[in-house]
């Protein structure tokens, strides 16, 4: 019936029509299910050949003179051999575009969706703070599809040669955040901040511009000076150094530990997958210095702090990485170390001055096996290995 002759209706006939399809030709209808009435254009697609159906609009604020014109525009397109519905598609598209969707707007929505899928509960805010810092001044308020290749340049080459880690991460980030306004249908076009086949055309490896920075590290002959040290502080953040040594945990995993990860029983700290860098749950026996440490802040466990085994001074926030630095350059006297750096003079002291097999110190440090054969035939922990080994640590910790 819509290959029939257009206009064969009439107003009243419209008006009065209470219940089911009703065809005006041309392939047009007007569809009233109950309290819905709603014009639409029927026809096969000239490009897959298949029925399909576009609404037009509603019934009862759009006239029968403004639904034929609007079947008129879709029967041209027809004529054309172009699909009306994927024709909208597109026009809507880039309406969305030419309105000018905000870089920052899009960052923002990208992080918001994503935050829930990250394990470190900090990485939403260092991607705000990177982009704050790095990008928003130049391009936060610029429409998110006319940002090019000499925007992400512009934000890219005055840290390049300098500040080369936080630059490429920026890139990373940039180019995610682009990919995802793409999907959104707010800019279309290869993405400017893509790496492989553009910016590395332009901008040299960042291997080729910054050496790979270690982190500074506690040479192992004094760590029983530094220990000490922080053994004589009060403060919080110098018990979780002590946690972080004695264990050779990451930073972060310390910060973010909860009691119930504990087992005093067993001595025993169960890191769970989504809070470590693997993502694979990492099991870290506890000598008795680290007990120790433990019992020294269970007595801080209240209301405020949650279930925070290291609370911050913000209720219910774990320790910044700051504090933590802070407290082990003063007990070190220097500013050259790093907290990370602990896990390096926890390696070094496990080659040089112990007998243990690689692989050992490698699970106390929870690091991924790059090697697939070897991932796949090592199944245990070590784990009575590296409890006897974290004894051994503990003691050199305080000579």
């Amino acid at each position: 019936m819509s290959r029939l002759a257009p206009n064969r209706l009439s107003a009243r006939q419209v008006a009065a029509h209470k219940e089911g399809d009703l065809c005006d030709g041309g392939n047009l209808w007007l569809v009233v299910r109950g309290n819905s009435r709603i014009w639409t254009f029927r026809y096969k697609s000239p490009v897959t050949d298949k029925r399909r159906e576009m609404s037009l609009g509603p019934g009862y604020d759009m006239s029968l003179a403004e639904a034929r014109m609007l079947a008129s525009d879709a029967r041209r397109h027809l004529n054309q051999r172009v699909d009306p519905l994927e024709h909208r598609r597109s026009e809507d598209a880039l309406r969305k575009r030419e309105a000018g969707v905000p870089f920052r707007n899009v960052a923002e929505r990208y992080i918001a969706d994503q935050a829930p899928g990250w394990r470190d509960p900090l990485r939403p805010q260092n991607w705000r703070r990177s982009l704050e810092i790095h990008a928003y001044e130049l391009i936060g308020d610029k429409p998110v599809a006319k940002v090019d290749t000499d925007d992400v340049l512009a934000i890219l080459r005055p840290i390049w040669a300098t500040k080369t880690e936080t630059a490429d991460k920026l890139r990373g980030r940039i180019e995610r955040i682009l990919d995802y306004a793409r999907t959104h249908g707010w800019r279309v076009g290869e993405n400017p901040a893509r790496w492989k086949g553009h910016i590395a055309a332009i901008l040299p490896k960042p291997s080729k511009v910054s050496d790979v920075k270690h982190h500074a590290a506690v040479d192992r002959k004094d760590i029983g000076r530094v220990m000490a040290a922080l053994t004589e502080s009060q403060g919080v953040a110098a018990k979780a150094v002590r946690f972080v040594c004695l264990t050779a945990a990451r930073s972060g995993e310390v910060r973010n530990a909860v009691w119930s990860e504990i087992d005093w029983e067993t001595k025993i700290w169960t890191v769970p997958a989504h809070k470590t860098k693997t993502g694979k749950e990492h099991r870290v026996p506890l000598s008795d210095g680290a007990v120790a440490v433990l019992q020294e802040v269970l007595p801080l466990r209240d209301e405020r702090a949650g279930d925070l085994v290291f609370p911050g001074q913000k209720r219910g926030s774990p320790l910044s990485d700051v504090a933590l630095s802070k407290a082990l350059h003063i007990a070190a006297g220097t500013k050259d170390v790093t907290v990370h750096g602990l896990r390096s003079t926890f390696r070094d002291w496990a080659a040089e001055e112990t007998d243990y097999p690689r692989e050992v110190a490698e699970m106390a440090l929870a690091h991924a096996i790059s090697n697939k054969v070897e991932a796949a035939y090592r199944r245990g922990d070590l784990f009575e290995k590296r409890r006897e080994m974290m004894g051994e640590w503990d003691t050199a910790c305080r000579k």
